[in-house]
C-alpha cells in the first residue's frame, strides 16, 4: 500500500505461532497469550490485544459477518495481515479470565498493572525490538487507552477505536439511568469463565455490605428485573459479584473512576474514533478521548454500522498507524487532518481540523404546541404537552421539524434544554433524535437519557453544547415543580435533503422499544420508574425547551413553516 510520496510495510513474511504462552506478571501469576511472529531472525514491532474472551477464536480463520453478540467479541483484528508485514502479535488473555491467573476486576488498576508488566516482558523477548503497540476494538481499545494513561516506557502508540473511557456514563449508567440490557448478554455468555471475588464485600465487611444489598433489593427498579434480583440474592455466586458491584455503585464514585481513563498523562498516540450507531456503548468515549488526549491523536467516526467480525476492515489504516510510530517510516497519516467523519446522506467523508466543528451553528430548534419543532421563536400561550406514564402505560410527545428546503447538515454534540415536570418525586427522560425522509419513513439516529434526581450539572466540565452531570448525588424532584432538565444527546452526523424532516420522540421508558438491529439493542435495557405519573414538556416563553443542533452546513434561512410552498394566485375562492 503505498502513493508517489509514502509507503506501508511489505507484504514478505511467513507466520510463526506459538500458544498458550505464559507471561510472568507478578508473584504467582501468568497472563495466558497466543504469539504470533514473522518466520524470520529478525527483531521486530509487537503490537499487544488483550481482551477477556476465549483465546483461541480470536485467531479463528473465517469468513466475518456483521456484528452480533453472536461474534461481537472478536475483535482482534487479522494476526495473518499484521504478521505478513513484520510485527508480531501478541493476544493475552486479562487478569482472571480463562486461563490467566489472579482476579478479574473488571479492567481494575491491578489488571492494568499487569498489562504493564506484560509489555515490559513482551519487550525483552529476542524476537522484539522493544516497540510495542496495542491494538483492538471494544475490550481490547479500553485496556489500551487504560495501559496508554499510565505511560509504560515501551509503548510507542495505540489504535484504540470503539472502547469508552467513563465507564459509569458510557455503558452502565446512561445519564444516571442503569443501564443493565447489555451487561446481562455479557456475564451470561463471558461470566463463567472470570474467577471473581467480592471484593466489595471484604472492602465494606459484611455487615456493610449486606445492607446496602438489603437496601437495593428492596428498591421497584431493580426487583423488578429478576436478573438483577437473582444476582443480589445470591452475590457469590458465578459472576454476581461483579453485577452486584454495579447495583450498589449507582453513583459516580471511586469504583467507576477507578475503572475509567485519566487523560492527565495520555501523551502516548492515539488513534481513536468510532461510528455513529454505537452511541449506547463506545462512541461518546472515544469523543472524550479526542477532546481531551494530550498526546498526538487521530479520530474517525464511520458509517453507523459497528465492523464486521471477526474484524479486519481497519488493518491498512491500523497499519499505516502502527508503521509510523513503530518503524518510522514515512506513511503520510500525520499530513491529513486529525478527523474524519463520515456523513450519513452523502456516504461521504468530511475532513477537520478540532472537534465540534469549527464552522458549527448552535441553531436552537423550539418545542412547540402541536408537536412542531421550529428555530420560531414561542407565540403567546403555548403552554405545555402532558402524557402519562407507568407500568402499564408508557406514553410519549414527538416534535417535528418542516420538511428542509436546502440541503442541511447537522455533525456534532446534541443537546436537549428541556423544561418538564412530573406528578411523581422522579422521573427517567428517553429522547430518541429521529429522521424522516421525503416519504415519511422515520429512523432512529441517535439517544439521549438522564435521571432528573441526577440533573445537577458539573460547571467546571459542561459547554453550552456538552452537558456533563455530576451524577454525585441524587436530589428527589418536588412533584408538579418545573424544572430544567440539559439532556445529552449523542452525537450524529447527517445531511438532511430537502423535504426531509428531523424530530425528537420523548419518553420516560425504553421498556416498549422494538430496536431495528444489535447497536438499537445496545441503547435499551435501561431499569424504569414502577410508579404511575404525569409528565409534562413545558414549552413557552417562560420556559423555553429547546434543541440545540449543530448545523455545519446549509439551513442558511431556516426551515418553513410553510413547508417553502407559495400560495397559488389568484388566491382560491
Amino acid at each position: 500500500m503505498f502513493s508517489k510520496t509514502w509507503q506501508t510495510s511489505p507484504r514478505e513474511y511467513g507466520i510463526a505461532i506459538n500458544r498458550d504462552v505464559a507471561i510472568p506478571v507478578r508473584d504467582g501469576v501468568t497472563l495466558d497469550s497466543d504469539i504470533f511472529r514473522p518466520d524470520a531472525e529478525d527483531r521486530f514491532p509487537a503490537l499487544v490485544a488483550v481482551h477477556a474472551y476465549g483465546k483461541p477464536t480470536q485467531s479463528m480463520e473465517m469468513m466475518p459477518i456483521g456484528f452480533s453478540y453472536a461474534r461481537g467479541f472478536i475483535e482482534t483484528g487479522d494476526f495473518n495481515f499484521y504478521v505478513r508485514r513484520g510485527y508480531a502479535l501478541v493476544v493475552v488473555n486479562i487478569t482472571g479470565t480463562r486461563g490467566s491467573g489472579g482476579v478479574f476486576g473488571n479492567i481494575d488498576p491491578q489488571s492494568v498493572e499487569d498489562v504493564c508488566a506484560a509489555l515490559d516482558w513482551v519487550a525483552k523477548q529476542p524476537w522484539c525490538d522493544g516497540n510495542i503497540g496495542m491494538t483492538g476494538v471494544s475490550h481490547f481499545s479500553r485496556v489500551s487507552k487504560r495501559v496508554a494513561a499510565l505511560g509504560p516506557p515501551n509503548l510507542k502508540a495505540i489504535f484504540a477505536p470503539y472502547g469508552w473511557t467513563d465507564m459509569y456514563r458510557d455503558l452502565y449508567y446512561h445519564g444516571g439511568i442503569f443501564n443493565y440490557g447489555f451487561m446481562a448478554h455479557w456475564v451470561s455468555g463471558h461470566g463463567q469463565f472470570f474467577n471473581t471475588e467480592n471484593s466489595l464485600k471484604e472492602e465494606w465487611g459484611e455487615e456493610k455490605y449486606f445492607e446496602v444489598v438489603k437496601e437495593r433489593l428492596a428498591d421497584p427498579e431493580i426487583n423488578s428485573v429478576p436478573f438483577l434480583a437473582d444476582a443480589l440474592r445470591n452475590p457469590d455466586e458465578g459472576a454476581n459479584s461483579m453485577l452486584v458491584d454495579l447495583i450498589v455503585n449507582n453513583l459516580l464514585g471511586d469504583y467507576f473512576k477507578d475503572r475509567s481513563v485519566d487523560f492527565e498523562n495520555t501523551k502516548i498516540p492515539a488513534y481513536l474514533g468510532g461510528d455513529w450507531g454505537v452511541y449506547g456503548l463506545h462512541f461518546p468515549g472515544d469523543i472524550r478521548a479526542f477532546e481531551n488526549w494530550k498526546g498526538p491523536k487521530k479520530m474517525t467516526v464511520g458509517p453507523p454500522v459497528y465492523l464486521d467480525r471477526p474484524l479486519y476492515q481497519y488493518d491498512y489504516e491500523s497499519l499505516r498507524w502502527f508503521d509510523y510510530w513503530l518503524k518510522g517510516i514515512d506513511t503520510g497519516i500525520m499530513d491529513e487532518a486529525p478527523v474524519q467523519l463520515f456523513i450519513v446522506g452523502t456516504d461521504e467523508w468530511k475532513a477537520a481540523d478540532e472537534w465540534p466543528l469549527p464552522e458549527t451553528r448552535w441553531t436552537p430548534f423550539y418545542l412547540h404546541a402541536n408537536g412542531l419543532l421550529s428555530e420560531h421563536e414561542f407565540w403567546p400561550n403555548e403552554g405545555f404537552t402532558t402524557y402519562e406514564e407507568s407500568p402499564f402505560s408508557h406514553g410519549s410527545a414527538q416534535f417535528t421539524s418542516p420538511p428542509m428546503v436546502e440541503k442541511t447538515e447537522i455533525c456534532g454534540p446534541i443537546v436537549l434544554n428541556l423544561f418538564g415536570s412530573t406528578t411523581d418525586t422522579e422521573i427517567f427522560w428517553f429522547v430518541s433524535l429521529l429522521h424522516f425522509d421525503a416519504d415519511g419513513k422515520e429512523t432512529l439516529l441517535t439517544r439521549g437519557w438522564l435521571r432528573g434526581s441526577q440533573r445537577r450539572l458539573d460547571a467546571d466540565a459542561s459547554m453550552p453544547w456538552q452537558p456533563v452531570h455530576q451524577h454525585t448525588e441524587r436530589e428527589p424532584l418536588t412533584p408538579n415543580e418545573i424544572y430544567e432538565f440539559n439532556i445529552e444527546v449523542r452525537p450524529y452526523g447527517i445531511e438532511l435533503k430537502a423535504g426531509e424532516r428531523i424530530g425528537i420522540r420523548i419518553k420516560c421508558s425504553d421498556a416498549d422499544d422494538k430496536p431495528a438491529d444489535y447497536l438499537q439493542l445496545i441503547g435499551t435495557g435501561h431499569v424504569a420508574r414502577r410508579t404511575a405519573a404525569h409528565v409534562s414538556i413545558h414549552h413557552n416563553a417562560e420556559n423555553p425547551s429547546h434543541l440545540l443542533l449543530p448545523i455545519t452546513k446549509g439551513n442558511r434561512v431556516g426551515t418553513y413553516i410553510s413547508g417553502g410552498k407559495l400560495p397559488p394566485y389568484p388566491p382560491e375562492e
